[in-house]
């Protein structure tokens, strides 16, 4: 057992490793064009200086931020959470750019994607549910445009809604295992709580040791009322990531009960 917690640890810091190096290798292409951009733009206008823009590197290194901080395990698992003014002003700079981007090239689907899932992070449904279902328009077998549609479902608590929506997700990419926890939140929500743990089952197949949806397995549990089970539950998920912060408010609140 703990030989298999200490690969899957090793698999997650490989991830976050790949991850850095990605992120690292865009800021240093997006870096190298914007002083190209700057350095042409001095030559023409020397006496002016270049106006400060928002950058593709700006927009995925805030999104990476939004997806890490709001699950605690670097997923988008369906967490919202407060922002403070200068995320909030860093959202609205992307929200800017990205519809200058799609007014620009209103067939960029994922452009779109980003930007509904801008207007989703502010808190402007309607406009983010309006990107998504153009670009379903367009490609009936978009996994993100189904994913993030879904976010926003089950934050306006349509629940059923949010289940077809990830459904979908699992149709298009059976191997990915987010969509299953999304059926698995959805179905708690509609108190159907044994097809809420099989879909979260399925989750922990394709994804081991992953302290959200154990946490999600927790949630489940709670619901039905079985608050011992669901206390040792968040205690295994906080094994796996001792600083979850929503694990550690749970067994909080248990306590108090």
């Amino acid at each position: 057992m703990e030989q298999n917690q200490n690969k899957d640890k090793e698999c997650q810091r490989e991830l976050a490793k790949q991850l850095e190096l990605e992120l690292d290798r865009e800021y240093k292409n997006e870096k190298k064009k914007q002083v190209q951009e700057e350095s042409s733009e001095n030559q023409q206008i020397s006496s002016k200086k270049p106006k400060k823009r928002f950058t593709v590197i700006q927009s995925i290194l805030l999104l990476t931020a939004t997806l890490i901080f709001s699950t605690g395990s670097g997923y988008a698992l369906g967490q919202f959470y407060f922002l403070d003014s200068v995320e909030m002003k860093r959202i609205n700079e992307q929200l800017e750019y990205y519809q200058q981007r799609v007014k620009i090239n209103p067939n960029s689907l994922e452009d779109r994607i980003v930007l509904g899932y801008t207007y989703y992070l502010k808190g402007n449904n309607n406009h983010a549910v309006k990107e998504f279902k153009y670009v379903l328009d367009q490609d009936d077998q978009y996994y993100d445009a189904y994913y993030n549609l879904g976010l926003v479902y089950l934050e306006e608590k349509k629940y059923y809604e949010a289940l077809s929506m990830f459904n979908k997700t699992v149709e298009i990419a059976p191997k990915d295992f987010k969509g299953y926890v999304q059926k698995g939140i959805a179905y708690r929500h509609l108190n159907l709580f044994e097809d809420a743990i099989n879909s979260l089952i399925e989750a922990t197949k394709l994804a081991p040791a992953n302290a959200d949806i154990i946490y999600q397995i927790g949630l489940v549990a709670e619901a039905q009322g079985d608050y011992e089970n669901a206390i040792e539950i968040y205690k295994d998920a906080l094994q796996y990531d001792p600083l979850f912060a929503s694990a550690l408010e749970a067994l909080d609140r248990l306590d108090k009960k």
